[in-house]
């Protein structure tokens, strides 16, 4: 109860905008121990607060190592990773027990702590609950494929060809059995991925290729599961009973060959070259390789082959290993990278595919893009972009709260340590909260000289043409 007590008078302090920016002065101290032992061990001429026992020294040391610094700015604040707690509500009776799990071994915070310590105790504590936030350079690269067809953009890739070839690479490893809304995430996947293919032009060659659905994640299944890697459709034309019939195949049961698939996914791209095709690669996974492949090598390869695809990857549910690994193979392939929790989040982002697609079947009978349309749809894009923003920076600021709460409650700090650390999780709610507003008032610029080119290019075609 009072940790409940605690956590609303920090969330009032909080909304009122009472952030207090002075520190305390207070003597160094190395090590903690208890006051009677200090008292037995303190002689004239030592410094109080000082533990002469080298354990307990060694044993902080060990707590924090590694511990990552507290972001200094916006781009720091784009690239931390997320931290084990990130956007779980920790005060829920199954984190906060995972919570007290992970600090039963942290070091008492010693009465009379230094600035030095007060900073390594934060650390701690933001390593452990610090959210994935948006990076704009994920959006910008939509943005250049939600602009595919000018022929005016710098990268090829994006310029509409006569042909067009869709391939989805679904991870059907062991993982996707999660239940996520009462569905499991490979019926999320293959929910998702019907509305997508329902609506592609009919001309479209369209391809499913699965893998890490056959053998089980057993060791002894391994070799089978990591090499199990089909085309269980196309490439052809889509035509929806044949690809449900193929989508019922299979079910979610052993490894993770990322790199492997994508090697056979080239192999099956060959005969489209991209001088006359324009290839897109949708690679949707769960979780890192665990095939002993190197999936970043090989996205480099094949998006420097003859083929070019466009290879966007999408991140469903994955923790902050697999995410490192996604996001290098979009990077790395000039694709892009989304993050989805949900069946709901993960159609969403195939939409911007099918308006890829349907302005690809608007060119075939030689329509124009409205400029300003785009502009619309991609000042909505800035709008979803600052409200994730916002919306995870004011679940990393409660999840600090709450864990200090915790903190208190398993007698590691006392209030007074608590209000010291609070001001260090204002410091940095402030970094948060202008990044958003500069992140937002860039892509708002940014959005307008995009389609502005657009129009002067479009403009300039026409001219030339009449």
């Amino acid at each position: 109860m009072r940790r409940y007590i605690v956590l609303f008078i920090i969330c009032l302090l909080f909304l009122a905008g009472c952030s207090s920016k002075q520190k305390s002065e207070v003597k160094e101290v190395e090590n903690q121990t208890d006051s009677s032992e200090m008292q037995e061990k303190e002689t004239d001429g030592e410094q109080k607060g000082i533990d002469e026992n080298p354990t307990k020294g060694e044993e902080a040391a060990q707590f924090f190592k590694d511990v990552p610094p507290i972001p200094k700015t916006a781009s720091d604040l784009i690239l931390q990773s997320p931290g084990k707690f990130a956007d779980q509500e920790v005060l829920s009776d199954e984190v906060e027990t995972k919570v007290i799990e992970e600090i039963k071994d942290m070091p008492v915070l010693a009465e009379d702590a230094s600035e030095e310590a007060y900073d390594q105790y934060f650390q701690y504590v933001y390593s452990q609950v610090a959210t994935d936030f948006p990076n704009p350079d994920d959006l910008i690269n939509k943005w250049e494929f939600s602009m595919s067809g000018d022929p005016n953009l710098p990268d090829s890739r994006f310029h509409f060809k006569e042909n067009y070839n869709i391939e989805v690479i679904l991870d059907a490893s062991g993982s996707m059995k999660e239940v996520i809304s009462g569905k499991s995430m490979m019926e999320h996947a293959k929910d998702a991925i019907k509305a997508f293919l329902a609506n592609v032009p009919e001309d479209a060659n369209v391809s499913l290729r699965v893998y890490g659905h056959k053998g089980t994640g057993s060791q002894a299944d391994k070799q089978l599961s990591c090499t199990s890697i089909e085309q269980v459709y196309g490439f052809s034309t889509y035509e929806q009973g044949a690809f449900d019939e193929a989508l019922n195949r299979f079910q979610p049961s052993g490894w993770t060959p990322i790199a492997a698939a994508l090697e056979e996914a080239k192999k099956g791209l060959e005969p489209f070259d991209a001088k006359t095709n324009t290839n897109l690669i949708y690679l949707v996974s769960d979780g890192v390789e665990t095939c002993d492949g190197d999936p970043v090598a090989v996205a480099k390869s094949f998006s420097e082959s003859n083929i070019a695809p466009i290879i966007n990857v999408i991140g469903f549910n994955v923790d902050s290993e697999a995410q490192r690994q996604l996001k290098e193979v979009a990077k790395i392939s000039n694709g892009t990278y989304t993050t989805v929790t949900n069946g709901e989040e993960l159609e969403e982002e195939f939409k911007r595919a099918d308006e890829v697609l349907e302005r690809w079947r608007e060119w075939k009978d030689q329509l124009v893009d409205d400029a300003d349309a785009q502009r619309v749809e991609q000042n909505f894009d800035i709008l979803e972009y600052s409200n994730d923003w916002g919306s995870r920076a004011t679940q990393q600021f409660i999840n600090i709260s709450s864990f200090l709460s915790i903190m208190y409650d398993e007698g590691k700090i006392d209030i007074n340590q608590m209000d010291e650390l609070n001001k260090r999780r204002d410091q940095i709610d402030e970094l948060v909260n202008e990044t958003q507003k500069e992140m937002t008032s860039d892509l708002e610029n940014l959005n307008i000289e995009k389609v502005e080119e657009l129009k002067k290019q479009i403009e300039e075609k026409y001219q030339s043409n009449i």
